[in-house]
């Protein structure tokens, strides 16, 4: 099995800056999510980072988990 490689993207939310260290995948579909709304990752980074109770990578990981969940629904 291959290790996974996190890649880290930096964003400015609330005139702070941070980093966020997430897979590949979730920063496709970050990416994916994004544009689906006409919006920026930046702004969908900063909504999620407003509405999380937890670290800002797993409530960005669980919110792209349950977009697919509801995708699958469709």
């Amino acid at each position: 099995m291959r290790r996974q490689t996190l890649v880290k993207r930096s964003f400015t939310i609330q005139g702070h800056r941070t980093s966020v260290a997430l897979e590949p995948e979730f920063w496709a579909a970050l990416d994916a999510a994004a544009a689906a709304r006409g919006s920026t990752p930046t702004a969908l980074v900063t909504q999620i980072d407003e509405a999380r109770d937890r670290p800002l990578a797993s409530a960005l990981r669980v919110f792209l988990l349950r977009e697919a969940q509801e995708a699958g629904r469709r």
